[in-house]
């Protein structure tokens, strides 16, 4: 029994389309739009990104953001002592670079998000210092943030939330299933462990030099307790996490992070 015209029609529509999709499919996507093979297709929900080790670290900001970070604080120690402990001066100074910093990513259109952060505590910690009159101030607001991270990272382990799970599910909007997975809350506990140990070094150096007014002292291990034990820590914790996790786990867990560090943003 012959089928009616307009079935066959249909299904003709259908070869054509098909066709027409194979044949520009490498336009679409050097255009990176390829269209949906059907109707389910388009109607699946967007998966992560794949991303690798290297767009994770990049996505943080590279060495880029430490320096961004760090910079007005070198600024500040080599003033200070090259004009001979003129405190006003070398707040000047460490708040330009600051600054500068900042105007220089702007112009470059690059991330602004840790830049911003250093300024804001350069010129806060500055404030402080110029109020209070004491060169040795302008580390406080730093050492009462470090006591603030190491309490909240120290608050999550104890309650068995690790921080860094807890953004993990915030991020997937998954809650808190991942806490139902051992290698997942192991890699994050193990995580926010190394950061909350960052903090609590800080502060087991720090504290004593400012209570003794070592200014010298302190100014020297505000910089070296700041770009290489940050970085120190991210590695550490990026190591656990990805030892802790079997490998398609990793690589989920990093395309979450990743997307979220760059604002959603895909690949370019």
């Amino acid at each position: 029994m012959a089928e009616p015209p307009g079935t066959q029609r249909d299904q003709l529509d259908e070869d054509l389309n098909e066709k027409l999709v194979e044949i520009l499919k490498p336009e679409f996507e050097a255009a990176g739009t390829v269209p949906p093979a059907d109707d389910d297709a388009a109607e699946a929900p967007a998966k992560p990104e794949a991303t690798t080790d290297k767009d994770f670290f990049q996505a943080l900001g590279g060495w880029g953001a430490l320096l961004d970070v760090g910079l007005p604080w070198i600024a500040f120690m080599i003033v200070y002592a090259a004009s001979d402990h003129d405190l006003k001066l070398a707040l000047i100074v460490a708040v330009a670079c600051g600054g500068a910093v900042a105007l220089l990513r702007l112009l470059r259109k690059q991330p602004l998000r840790n830049v911003i952060g250093g300024f804001i505590g350069v010129a806060f910690s500055a404030w402080v210092a110029n109020r209070s009159g004491k060169a040795e101030n302008v580390y406080l607001p730093g050492m009462i943030l470090s006591g603030g991270y190491l309490l909240i990272y120290g608050l999550s382990i104890v309650v068995r939330w690790p921080l860094f799970g807890a953004l993990y599910g915030v991020i997937t909007q998954t809650g808190g299933d991942w806490r139902k997975d051992p290698d997942m809350y192991r890699g994050f506990n193990r995580a926010t462990l190394v950061f909350a140990g960052l903090f609590a070094g800080r502060l087991a150096i720090q504290i004593p030099l400012y209570l003794t007014h070592q200014l010298n002292a302190l100014g020297i291990a505000k910089i070296g307790l700041g770009l290489p034990c940050y970085a120190l820590a991210l590695w550490l914790a990026y190591s656990v996490l990805r030892g802790s996790l079997p490998a398609d786990k990793w690589d989920e867990t990093r395309d979450h992070v990743t997307g979220l560090l760059r604002g959603g943003a895909g690949k370019k």
